[in-house]
């Protein structure tokens, strides 16, 4: 009775197992493949992924209205491949008025631990005083924290101001500054150990959430998110929205007085979506994203992972318009995971490769 009785789990177990791997590799999108959508005249951003530096990325981008952009490099992530892990990262500043931009370091103040820096989300508040604030998700010693720094237009630097930790805060992905000390945060896991990632996403555990900070209230505002990721927020401030990587799918979230969220709708896609951009001119959602998820945690350099890009017109409305304005294989850019627009002028950066610039025939005909 005893043998059969654990024969019998044996057998319940290595269901359970295989079910969760099937679910596992679909999460992924392990078996996707996709036709290419090329864009003329694109070419790699200078200061990114070139000899002079080693390829460390772009994760993720954000552009002032002046056309200065600020890129985030570096970031060094549990299970996903790095091509400079002894380097530690940094923020770029790229000029879009410039006739052949390219990609600078910024300069950090004194006091702050460079030696560690290690960054991921990146937002901007411009304040009444048109002060530039950069918040930006950093992992140090793979912990999390979020880092607020003014930028110094006059020389090109940053300030740093505060390090901000909490135990609502222990896997930040993505962030979006509302204020000179406000801002929402994605944890993409309830677990920042490479290990436990792993199990719960292999478990498929809705344990991802989003969080409402300030210096007096800090207090979980969304959950039941597979892996909450890219974050930002409609033109009019009305709505947010929540790309939900393993989910395949984006939220709109009505934003209330007292900063809670509401779900409005999803959209339901058929990538892995990063990394969230709006384009205040259209009120158009630009998403980098992973068409094949496995090729991105399991990464094999003889069959390396792709890159998409997505513009999603009217996301309010009954039908919204989806198009794949940028696929490829690889062989040009891995693993994309933002997209951003300024004036007929589209980036495309990755977690840890390359980054591509690409300049439309007129001006607002990306």
């Amino acid at each position: 009775m005893g043998k059969l009785l654990a024969l019998a789990l044996a057998g319940i177990a290595a269901a359970f197992l295989a079910g969760r791997f099937v679910a596992f590799r679909n999460k992924l999108n392990a078996s996707r493949e996709m036709e290419p959508v090329e864009l003329p005249n694109c070419h790699l951003i200078k200061g990114i992924g070139n000899i002079i530096q080693l390829k460390a990325g772009a994760e993720d981008i954000d552009i002032l209205p002046n056309g200065l952009v600020f890129i985030s490099s570096g970031l060094k992530y549990p299970g996903l491949k790095s091509f400079a892990p002894d380097k530690p990262g940094e923020i770029l500043l790229m000029d879009l008025n410039e006739k052949n931009p390219k990609a600078r370091e910024l300069r950090i103040s004194r006091g702050f631990d460079l030696a560690s820096f290690n960054p991921h989300g990146i937002s901007t508040y411009i304040d009444k005083d048109d002060s530039v604030y950069l918040f930006v998700v950093n992992h140090p010693h793979q912990k999390s924290t979020v880092e607020v720094f003014t930028f110094v237009e006059d020389d090109n630097s940053l300030k740093h101001l505060k390090t901000i930790k909490h135990d609502l805060l222990p896997s930040v992905n993505d962030i979006l500054a509302v204020g000179p000390d406000g801002f929402y945060a994605t944890n993409d896991h309830y677990f920042f150990d490479s290990v436990l990632m792993f199990l719960e996403m292999f478990l498929g555990l809705t344990w991802s959430n989003v969080v409402y900070y300030s210096p007096t209230e800090v207090k979980e505002v969304a959950g039941g998110f597979y892996s909450a990721n890219g974050i930002n927020m409609s033109p009019d401030e009305k709505y947010i929205y929540i790309a939900d990587l393993l989910g395949h799918n984006i939220h709109v979230m009505e934003k209330h007085a007292n900063w809670n969220l509401t779900q409005v709708k999803m959209l339901q896609l058929d990538t892995l979506i990063d990394n969230l951009f709006l384009d205040h001119s259209t009120g158009d959602i630009w998403a980098g994203c992973h068409p094949n998820g496995m090729k991105v945690f399991f990464y094999d350099p003889e069959n390396p992972p792709g890159s998409e890009v997505l513009r999603i017109q009217n996301i309010l409305s009954e039908k919204p318009l989806v198009s794949r304005v940028y696929a490829e294989n690889g062989s040009v850019l891995q693993g994309s995971s933002v997209a951003a627009v300024h004036d007929g002028k589209l980036l495309i950066g990755t977690v840890f490769h390359k980054a591509l610039y690409y300049v439309a025939s007129a001006p607002g005909q990306t």
